[in-house]
Order: C-alpha cells, then sequence, then structure tokens
C-alpha cells in the first residue's frame, strides 16, 4: 500500500512538473526575444550566386537571427528596403587601411562602397615593428600623423579594438616586415640562425591572430628574399591553417615566372595561394592575360589551392621609388635618395631602367611614356601642388627630361611618393574578373574627402572599385550578372579567408548587410576628382549596428578585429 501512495505521489509531482515546463515554455513562446533589426520588402541576394528571394532578415545581438516570413514578430526597428538587393556586405580583399584607420575609424571611402571588411598587411604589416623600423618609416607615420605605440599585431590588434572600427578588419604578417624586423633594409640573405628568428616571429604573429603570410615581392627589401626563405615562413603560416598572399615579384614580362614561384611556394609550404590584383602589366604584357588564366587554372587543376582578386581599373597604384631598380635600396629609403644625388650611381640607375634585358621588374619599360605616371601622395608639403599632375608636366615645369624628374621628386620627397600608373588593357581586366576565383580587392587604404586624409589624392579606386564593377561591368556592359558580382564581394572572399560566419545571408551568420539599388549605385571618383564618395548604397550594417543609415554615415564604430584560425588569447 505504501508503496502504490509512493509512485502515485510521484507521479502526481512529476505531472506537477511537466506542467509547469509546458507552462514555461508557453511563456517563452508567448514573450519572443524581440529583432533588433528587421528588414522587410528586399530582394534577397544571399551572396552564394543564386538568385534573388523574396523573405525579411530578421537581425538580433549582431547576427541575423532569422530570414523568412517575419510579420508580426517584435522588433525594435523596421528597415523598409523599397524592393532593393539585401546582401551580406563585402569583403575588400586587399585593403590597407591599418594605419588610415588610426586617423578616421570610420572609414567612409570603404563604408559607401558597401565594405564591411577588410583584409590587410600587403607585405609591409602593421606589426611587428622595432625602433629602428619606426625611425626608418617615420616619414610614413608623421605624414598621418601617428605615434606607433604597439610592436606587436597582438598590441596593434589592441589597439584599434580599444579606438573602435567603423569595419572590421584582417591582416595577414608581411613577410618584409618580418625580414626588416631580423635583417633590416640590406640586400643579405639571412644564416640559419636568423631564418629561425623569422619563422619565430611569424609563429607568434599567426598566436596574434594573422590570417596567413604575405610578399610584396616588387617592392625592396621583400626582392632580396630567395623563394627558400618564402617557403620558410609560409610553412609556419601553414601549421596555424593560414594563407600565402602575394603581390609577386613580376606583373609584367617575367609574370610567368613569378606565377611558378606563388605555385611552388603553395605546393611546398602546403599552404593556400592567394594572387593580389591580378593583372598583365606593361605595354609589352597586354593580351597575356589568357596564358595567365590558363597557368593559374593548370595549376588549379593540378590540386594547388590557388586563386587571385582584381581591382578592375586599367591603371595601378604604387610607392613612385619602384621604378628604381631593387639594388639601389639596400639600406632603405635613405641609402637611396643618397644615391639619386650621386651623379655616378645616378647614371647606373637610368642605364638600368633603359635597359630592355634586366632581371627586375622594370616599369619604365612597361608604360607607354612619362604622361602615363600620376603623381598621387607626396609627403614634402611644396610638392602638394604637384598631387594629379603628370610626370609629363612635372618635367616640362622643372625643364628637364622625365627620368631626372622621377629622381628629382624622389630626392625632394625623400622617396615618399605614391603614384598612379597607366599600363594595363582594358580586354586584360575584363577577362581577369570574370574568372569564378577571383575576388574584388580596392588595394587602397579607407580615406575621407575631408580632414587630413582628404589632402590626398588617391587612385579612385579608393573610394569607387566596388560600386564601379557594379555600375561598368554589371549594368552598362552585363560583364557579368548581379548575383555573380555579389558572390565575388562576399562568398568567395569569405570561403578563402576561412571566415566561416560571414560573406552569405543565412540564419545564425554576422549581421554584415548592405542594402541599395543596383539601378542606381555608382561610383563617382575619377583620376581628376578621386576624393569622391559612393552613391547608392541606403543602409550599410556591420556586425547589426548601421553605419550608413538612409543613405547617410552614422558616426557608429561597430567593427571587430577578424582573427586568424591560429589565434591563442595567451
Amino acid at each position: 500500500m505504501r508503496v502504490a501512495i509512493f509512485f502515485c505521489s510521484a507521479l502526481l509531482s512529476l505531472s506537477s512538473l511537466a506542467a509547469q515546463v509546458a507552462s514555461s515554455s508557453t511563456a517563452v513562446r508567448a514573450e519572443p526575444q524581440p529583432f533588433d533589426i528587421v528588414i522587410e520588402s528586399g530582394r534577397i541576394v544571399d551572396g552564394t550566386g543564386s538568385p534573388w528571394y523574396s523573405g525579411q532578415v530578421g537581425i538580433r545581438q549582431g547576427y541575423i537571427a532569422a530570414i523568412g516570413n517575419l510579420n508580426g514578430e517584435p522588433r525594435r526597428q523596421t528597415i523598409d528596403a523599397h524592393g532593393q538587393v539585401v546582401a551580406p556586405g563585402f569583403i575588400d580583399m586587399l585593403g590597407q587601411s591599418e594605419l588610415t584607420m588610426l586617423v578616421d575609424p570610420r572609414l567612409p571611402s570603404k563604408i559607401y562602397q558597401g565594405i564591411t571588411s577588410e583584409i590587410t598587411g600587403e607585405g609591409n604589416s602593421a606589426a611587428p615593428i622595432n625602433a629602428a623600423m619606426i625611425a626608418s618609416d617615420r616619414a610614413g607615420y608623421d605624414h598621418l600623423k601617428i605615434t606607433p605605440d604597439w610592436t606587436s599585431l597582438r598590441e596593434y590588434f589592441g589597439r584599434i579594438e580599444k579606438q573602435g572600427m567603423g569595419i572590421n578588419l584582417a591582416s595577414y604578417v608581411g613577410a618584409t616586415s618580418v625580414r626588416r624586423m631580423v635583417l633590416g633594409d640590406a640586400d643579405a640573405q639571412p644564416t640559419l640562425a636568423q631564418l629561425e628568428q623569422m619563422e619565430t616571429l611569424v609563429d607568434q604573429a599567426m598566436r596574434d591572430g594573422a590570417v596567413g603570410i604575405s610578399t610584396a615581392l616588387q617592392y625592396a627589401p621583400a626582392p632580396y628574399a630567395k623563394t627558400d626563405e618564402l617557403i620558410a615562413l609560409a610553412s609556419v603560416a601553414s601549421k596555424y591553417g593560414g594563407i600565402y598572399a602575394t603581390h609577386m615579384r613580376s606583373e609584367g614580362p617575367g609574370e610567368t615566372d613569378a606565377i611558378s614561384e606563388a605555385i611552388r611556394v603553395g605546393r611546398e609550404a602546403h599552404i593556400p595561394v592567394e594572387i593580389w590584383h591580378l593583372k598583365a602589366a606593361g605595354k609589352a604584357s597586354w593580351g597575356k592575360m589568357p596564358q595567365i588564366v590558363a597557368q593559374i587554372k593548370a595549376a588549379r587543376e593540378a590540386g594547388v589551392d590557388i586563386s587571385a582578386n582584381t581591382y578592375a581599373y586599367t591603371a595601378w597604384f604604387n610607392t613612385f621609388s619602384a621604378f628604381i631598380p631593387p639594388w639601389a635600396h639596400d639600406g632603405g629609403d635613405a641609402k637611396l635618395v643618397e644615391r639619386l644625388k650621386d651623379p655616378a650611381t645616378r647614371a647606373r640607375i637610368r642605364a638600368d631602367m633603359l635597359s630592355t634585358t634586366g632581371t627586375w621588374d622594370n616599369e619604365w619599360q612597361e608604360i607607354p611614356g612619362p604622361e602615363s605616371i600620376l603623381i598621387a601622395v607626396v609627403q614634402n608639403p611644396e610638392l602638394v601642388p604637384l598631387q594629379g599632375k603628370r610626370l609629363s608636366d612635372v618635367a616640362a615645369l622643372w625643364h628637364e627630361d622625365a627620368i631626372d624628374a622621377l629622381y628629382d621628386l624622389l630626392i625632394k620627397d625623400k622617396a615618399f611618393t605614391e603614384v598612379a600608373v597607366f599600363g594595363m588593357s582594358e580586354p586584360d581586366v575584363v577577362l581577369a574578373l570574370k574568372q569564378p576565383w577571383v575576388s574584388i580587392d580596392n588595394d587602397s587604404q579607407g580615406t575621407a574627402p575631408d580632414g587630413l586624409l582628404g589632402q590626398e589624392h588617391p587612385h579612385p579606386r579608393a573610394y569607387g572599385t566596388f560600386p564601379r564593377i557594379l555600375r561598368k561591368y554589371v549594368r552598362e556592359e552585363h560583364a557579368l550578372t548581379l548575383e555573380d558580382a555579389i558572390r565575388k564581394f562576399t562568398a568567395l572572399p569569405a570561403q578563402r579567408m576561412r571566415f566561416t560566419d560571414r560573406g552569405v545571408l543565412k540564419q545564425g551568420m554576422a549581421a554584415d548587410v548592405v542594402i541599395f539599388d543596383p539601378a542606381k549605385i555608382k561610383d563617382l571618383a575619377t583620376f581628376q576628382e578621386p576624393n569622391q564618395l559612393s552613391q547608392g548604397m541606403d543602409f550599410v550594417i556591420v556586425n547589426g549596428v548601421p553605419v550608413i543609415a538612409q543613405g547617410k554615415m552614422t558616426g557608429a564604430l561597430p567593427g571587430h578585429v577578424l582573427r586568424g584560425p591560429g589565434y591563442r588569447e595567451h
């Protein structure tokens, strides 16, 4: 009898508990947590390349919480997309904003393009750095009025997170930076012990959150590095799931060999390869993009994980000193300027630039003439009136030939000058853009049309790359479909960078979202007037927070550091 009573009592208790749980569940269902934002009446282009579909997007606590019919669901804000495209935020595969983010963390030139994430660190990264490097690069820091108070990537990431960021940012560790930490700017080869020091620096940077290792092999002291050195450093990054990204040793006549070197690094270091700003540079290379594409396709078919990106303009942008042969850079910019002042050495440099048989990437031989070089950014205030002029104009103004004008400008600007160089053909640009494994890079630092940054004269790609592709290559020329362009802006780069929570509009993904009218979005920046924000982005949302709302910048700084897979908290 007691047993029966006990079981009856137990059953009653369980029934009471079940009723309480059911009542609690009902209460939860009756009062769901409201969405922070619900986007209605949009055409969802999800980033995968699939056609658009209708639906509502619910955002909660920085993530996409639901997609579907959300009518009647509680929310704090409703955004009516009015039939516009709703897409993932755009990912800039090479952005260069590591320092300008400290000047204007909102990065207007980026967000008005729809860019919500950027990858940076082209050969030189924000860190590691030491006192000697800071002293050598003083002109650049002074130009932006920045005092570096970090030495490692971990410290740099902490600095930008504390300040606030308008977009998300990831960074490679630069092989040039690592080399300079150990060897300085000298034309030298590392001893075994020095190479081990360099490998240790890469190891630490990967633990600090770098997404991989990068090279910019055209710019001294990077050309001094042999392939074996690159493989050794890339092998360290590979252990942490990193990527090898490269501005190759040549993008002109020597490009076939440069691609082969990148492929070799990928194979021997067991690491994915990303070729930055793929191009056929220089008049002698025009029309060679089919061969370049074929070489990369063949490597992919052979099992090499290699892809590329492009900014889709016919002019590149780099340091003016890249026109000088690598041997003249030995020891850094100060030594270069000394050599340019010495008549005998200056004559030797000229002879190398005029030679068509050299083994270096000779940009002087790649351009039609000095009218193809536009002076963009200078550090010396006395030279600011030259920004926006062609080298041919400067030569006429100074009453000297173009090569002497080039040397004298570098002397007066302490080798700081940056230039736009018109050296590509449009058919090559379009063919690269259309490849399914080619994503998009801005290859320019984030900037603004006003303030300190507005005093520069950048390449128009700084303001216009992504909208220009939507205007020119999607809307006007139909070289790409809208869905494929957005795939190149979003899912493709996210896949390459292993950003598993970004790049696609899907429940559970980070809420980086853009809303725009594809019939109206356009770039305004030109080579004559570059400091003009693109138009057409109605909303740009970063981690669930609008940085552009109804076409206007909000000033919010919701960006995150996107750390690589090797990141360790301590």
